[in-house]
């Protein structure tokens, strides 16, 4: 840079010592100072652009590349999470699916038993009723029970696979201190 800036510093600074002398030069060299001053400014310009428009220009360029690219990793995170979510409904609706058929068969199961023992006394209706109802919840317990460990499931690894993208060293770093700030301020 230095070797550049050194031609428009010499011819500055002999217009400097040529104007302190106390003469007002016109020409410098036999060349009107017009000329020196628009070359000095054109020589500026130049280095100015080498120097600081095109490292700029290159910078800005490249963040504008970077966000694209998170942009792009947006997306792909969006439609990983939409299509994990279509699966989970998808899971919900088949579970609350057997969770009907499980309810209608219970009732079937429990109107046949009642065609049965219509003979026997009021207490073993009860007790035969009570049984196909504990059944039924056991089973519906038992389903939402499997839908809840398949949720947490599928969340647990998107977070894992989200987090394992998203959290370097420093946030890491960060989340360790201040855990243990807060271990600190509890006691």
């Amino acid at each position: 840079m230095t070797l550049s800036v050194l031609p428009s510093t010499a011819l500055s600074t002999a217009l400097l010592f040529s104007s302190e002398e106390g003469e007002h030069a016109s020409a410098f060299l036999g060349v009107p100072m017009t000329v020196w001053q628009i070359v000095n400014l054109v020589l500026f310009l130049a280095v100015l652009i080498y120097f600081v428009a095109k490292p700029m220009s290159a910078a800005f360029r490249k963040r504008q590349e970077e966000i694209e690219e998170r942009r792009r990793e947006a997306e792909k995170q969006k439609a990983s999470v939409e299509r994990l979510s279509a699966d989970i409904r998808e899971r919900t609706a088949k579970l609350e699916r057997e969770i009907e058929e499980i309810r209608k068969q219970g009732i079937v199961e429990g109107q046949a038993a009642r065609a049965d023992l219509a003979a026997r006394a009021d207490e073993e209706v009860v007790r035969v009723g009570k049984e196909t109802k504990e059944e039924i919840e056991r089973r519906v317990a038992a389903a939402r029970e499997q839908l809840h460990r398949v949720a947490a499931d599928l969340t647990a690894q998107s977070a894992e696979g989200i987090l394992s993208r998203e959290i370097n060293d420093a946030d890491r770093q960060r989340l360790l201190t201040e855990s243990v700030e807060k271990l600190k301020a509890s006691r």
